[in-house]
């Protein structure tokens, strides 16, 4: 059985290595260092083919360092190929570059993960909350943010609304 050749070439990029972790759906995964991430994005993009980003998400893998990963998903549609890479951040001051200048459309990605994670995307044009308030404190989806939430001064705790309605608690 003949392998497939890997999607960034080695040669040109050697400090990218193949996940560990073996993705349930097989696509092909790479760690990438975060000073390298627009480059290899922009091979990818312009010699590989991968004109479509898909997605960019993150994961919070606390208590362990490197806390943070940027997960970016993309789809070559002419080459009918993915491929997932993944950049791993401290979790003091998780910076990553923006792709906004590859593709326009990493900007909402990159608010959401900004204001769900508090990863900063250096040289975003608009970064600033897309979900929740920009009063709201702390981001929800790290894994060590309280699971009942920020305590909010002008509700008390035991404070509870049916899900879907609107009007007094209950």
């Amino acid at each position: 059985m003949e392998t497939e050749p890997a999607l960034i070439d080695p040669q040109r990029f050697p400090d990218v290595r193949t996940s560990d972790f073996r993705a349930a759906d097989g696509t092909p995964t790479y760690i990438v260092p975060a000073a390298k991430v627009v480059e290899i994005l922009r091979y990818l993009r312009d010699v590989e083919r991968f004109t479509m980003l898909e997605d960019v998400t993150a994961i919070d893998w606390y208590p362990k360092e490197p806390r943070f990963q940027v997960v970016y998903n993309l789809l070559s549609i002419e080459r009918q190929k993915v491929i997932r890479i993944k950049v791993d951040l401290p979790a003091q001051n998780p910076t990553i570059a923006t792709v906004t200048n590859l593709w326009p459309g990493a900007n909402w990605y990159e608010r959401e993960v900004f204001d769900l994670f508090g990863i900063n995307f250096e040289g975003h044009p608009d970064l600033r909350r897309i979900e929740l308030p920009e009063d709201w404190d702390g981001h929800p989806l790290r894994r060590d943010y309280p699971v009942t939430g920020p305590r909010r001064a002008n509700l008390p705790a035991n404070w509870i609304r049916v899900e879907g309605r609107s009007g007094s608690p209950q």
